[in-house]
């Protein structure tokens, strides 16, 4: 009689038990776990302290010299254009940080961008701040002064003169 590799390795035995409701209990217990607990405690921690180390902080897939997505790199070039310095945390090295940041903020979605320790949003929402100039506000508030509002008001300076030379 011939077995199919799941049998020989077990997978249709493990299947079977996490169909059983004592499977589904145990599962559950080791969930809530004291152990389990603790680490998720320790991760949100963590996190908690790493939000406040820099008036901006983002959690991202990659590094803001190499994202490792589109959306990613939306938040980075939108950072860029503001000249905004902020701490980047690559969540593709730790799978605890990944999970825990999408707990913590109860998003599910990286990136994730913290301004003064507080969640913004990922990458649909700061983009939507940039386009209605709301971004430039929240970063004001903290002491960040946007380059798009130097040059707004380099090229309005240059736009005046050439209309006082007329």
């Amino acid at each position: 009689m011939a077995f199919s590799l799941a049998g020989r390795l077990g997978l249709a035995t493990t299947t079977a038990l996490l169909r059983s409701p004592a499977a589904a209990t145990a599962a559950a217990a080791a969930a809530s776990s004291p152990l389990r607990l603790l680490c998720t405690a320790s991760i949100a921690d963590k996190i908690s302290k790493l939000v406040k180390e820099d008036k901006v902080v983002v959690f991202m897939k990659g590094v803001p010299e190499n994202p490792r997505c589109g959306f990613s790199n939306a938040v980075v070039q939108v950072l860029r254009m503001h000249g905004v310095d902020y701490s980047a945390h690559n969540v593709l090295e730790d799978e605890a940080l990944r999970q825990g940041i999408k707990d913590f903020s109860n998003w599910p979605t990286i990136p994730q961008v913290y301004i003064d320790g507080q969640f913004v949003g990922g990458c649909d929402i700061l983009l939507q701040m940039h386009q209605n100039g709301e971004l430039v506000d929240e970063l004001a508030k903290v002491g960040i002064k946007s380059l798009l509002v130097d040059a707004a008001s380099s090229a309005e300076g240059s736009t005046n003169e050439k209309q006082e030379k007329r």
